[in-house]
């Protein structure tokens, strides 16, 4: 789980372009798709083999940021008897991927979308990921089409996974969703998101799940220069997120059900982490009783506070041992669960932009008797999911280092105030400061004293450099 996510608004001033293209370079990111890849994409394009099915009566809706177009999924909500019937189409992208072909080995290589602020380096061609492929509005695609109804509460009573041709009537962002909602002008398949969204996150509890709301850090353009803040997830973004579990859960269990399958797995958290966050809880002035369990602390936390979300960004590190976990032939792995989702999970929600989620569905649609290649691909996908998600790891902190730098260059030996929101247990003058304004988190150092863990302090900016990547504070 990223600790931090970060998005530009605007165009990026020269020097901070700079110092990402050199990142670019530094990291041997991929630059152009090699000229096979795209001759071949455009071949796929024109002709993707359709699907069996026609779904495109029903009037999907997407939801996601406001300048995405590699847009994954699709829903369609409604009530069925006293529960829910929730459908979800996701891009099929093995229709576009010829296995073996120039595209599947270059999406081999590269495994994932890798984020930057001024950029995206895609898993797959443009002309794919934000054309042909994508769940746009107004044209039909081909897709995966998940039906899941539920009962009253929201458990799952029936699934169904099938090809289907679909079209999405929609294009919706965050707040424009929670805006309809919240007015009660919402057309009745999104009002829904919040009944089954409510209704989900109820049983999320129930079986100790964890959804940590972590704040955003936005860059945002105003009169040719930048500002810094965090955006606090709406309620919007998290029943959206319970829609996607929802279908990686029911994909879960359908693997393990058939015997094969890739789990995205996550071992329950050490004592000892746990225990380290009792004390940064102590140390942010966070009660946190010892009766109390760790999820039920999470869902009284608030985001727009700021040593609640300096927490909250801290909660991250019990989520840092996931990983992909591949059985087969009914020899299940001794972990199938993910002890933030507390039960079996898998990514198959975003195949336009992870690997792994084209496989996973290949082994849903078809779980008793799932394609040859697929087979033959499976072992090598939890080290190339682990290389890939590592580099993505990497691009998302040094592009948060770049651009706090880059907004900071011109106020070295100004004062700021803040919180100590970290302290090296080793080095008790080496820590983290969150500072109140603007939105930075960077490393502090430089005193003489042990730094007071949860403390406001007040810092000097010792160095900002976007050409290193480096912010440091030190005590003022």
């Amino acid at each position: 789980m990223p600790s931090r996510r970060i998005r530009v608004t605007g165009t990026p001033e020269a020097p901070l372009r700079a110092a990402l293209t050199a990142l670019r370079t530094e990291l041997g990111v991929p630059e152009n798709f090699p000229p096979e890849v795209l001759a071949e994409a455009e071949r796929a394009a024109k002709s993707p083999p359709p699907p069996a099915e026609d779904a495109t009566d029903i009037p999907f809706f997407t939801i996601d940021p406001p300048t995405s177009m590699d847009l994954d999924q699709a829903m369609h909500l409604s009530r069925r008897g006293t529960g829910f019937r929730v459908r979800y189409a996701i891009a099929d992208v093995a229709a576009f991927v010829l296995p073996g072909g120039a595209l599947d080995a270059e999406a081999h290589h590269r495994v994932t979308t890798l984020y930057f602020p001024d950029e995206k380096t895609p898993l797959h061609p443009p002309l794919l990921s934000e054309g042909a492929a994508s769940l746009l509005p107004d044209v039909t695609r081909p897709a995966v089409l998940w039906t899941i109804d539920l009962d009253a509460d929201g458990r799952t009573s029936a699934v169904d996974v099938r090809r289907a041709l679909v079209r999405s009537r929609a294009k919706l962002d965050y707040a424009t969703a929670q805006r309809q909602i919240d007015a009660g002008t919402a057309e009745e398949p999104l009002a829904l998101l919040k009944d089954i969204g409510e209704a989900r996150e109820r049983l999320e509890v129930e079986r100790g799940g964890i959804s940590l709301n972590v704040p955003e850090q936005e860059i945002v353009e105003r009169d040719h220069t930048y500002e810094l803040a965090y955006r606090a997830p709406l309620p919007a973004d998290g029943w959206n997120a319970q829609i996607s579990l929802l279908t990686g859960m029911a994909a879960a269990d359908l693997m393990l059900t058939h015997g094969t399958g890739v789990l995205r797995t996550l071992p329950i958290a050490p004592d000892g982490a746990v225990g380290r966050l009792h004390r940064t809880a102590h140390a942010l002035h966070i009660d946190w009783p010892h009766h109390m369990p760790y999820a039920r602390l999470i869902r009284s936390l608030d985001p727009h506070l700021p040593h609640h979300a300096a927490f909250l960004q801290e909660c991250t590190t019990l989520l840092r041992g996931a990983g992909y976990t591949v059985f087969r032939d009914g020899n299940l792995p001794p972990v199938t669960t993910h002890a933030a989702v507390a039960a079996p999970y898998t990514h198959c929600t975003a195949p336009l932009r992870r690997l792994v989620d084209r496989y996973a569905s290949e082994l849903c649609l078809a779980p008793g008797n799932p394609p040859a290649w697929v087979l033959a691909g499976l072992d090598a996908l939890p080290k190339q999911m682990a290389d890939g998600n590592r580099l993505a790891g990497t691009v998302e902190r040094e592009c948060v280092d770049i651009v706090e730098a880059a907004l900071l260059k011109d106020r070295v030996g100004d004062l700021f105030d803040g919180y100590v929101v970290d302290v090296d247990e080793r080095q008790p003058t080496v820590g983290k400061v969150q500072l109140d304004t603007p939105a930075v988190v960077a490393r502090l150092e430089g005193g003489t004293t042990p730094l007071p863990l949860g403390e406001r302090l007040r810092v000097r900016l010792t160095q900002a450099d976007p050409g290193t990547s480096k912010v440091r504070f030190a005590p003022a």
